[in-house]
């Protein structure tokens, strides 16, 4: 099962994620938080990774209107976005608003994970544009 979308960039990751965070700005969505995976696996077990963050994006409109329907929708809010090193690139993928919606199985999500899925493919498909 196919669970999230992705681009690939010729950037590293700090430059990326600045182009992410504009492109999901672009989109409505903001930042509420971060995680250095890399930095939180070298603190705490001492290991060496390629750089890893997880973003966790809202749009403040569609997360109302979600948890609106279904309270509960928080404990699988907010979309994460992930980028990654390869090599001297960076892969950008994001979970597909779909996923979250089938959890609950709540038919009047629906429309709100549409939306939300439109967004997140419209702000990566900015970043490989040009």
């Amino acid at each position: 099962m196919e669970y999230g979308m992705a681009v690939r960039l010729d950037a590293p990751i700090e430059q990326a994620e600045d182009r992410v965070r504009a492109a999901l700005a672009e989109q409505g969505f903001g930042v509420l938080t971060e995680i250095d995976v890399q930095a939180t696996l070298r603190e705490k077990l001492g290991e060496e990774t390629q750089p890893y963050r997880i973003l966790g994006a809202c749009n403040p409109q569609l997360a109302h209107r979600a948890l609106g329907v279904d309270n509960r929708i928080g404990l699988l809010l907010p979309c994460n976005v992930v980028l990654r090193s390869e090599g001297e690139a960076t892969v950008v993928e994001a979970l597909d608003p779909q996923v979250m919606v089938s959890v609950p199985d709540e038919p009047k999500l629906q429309p709100i994970a549409d939306e939300a899925g439109r967004r997140l493919r419209d702000a990566l498909r900015t970043l490989t544009a040009g």
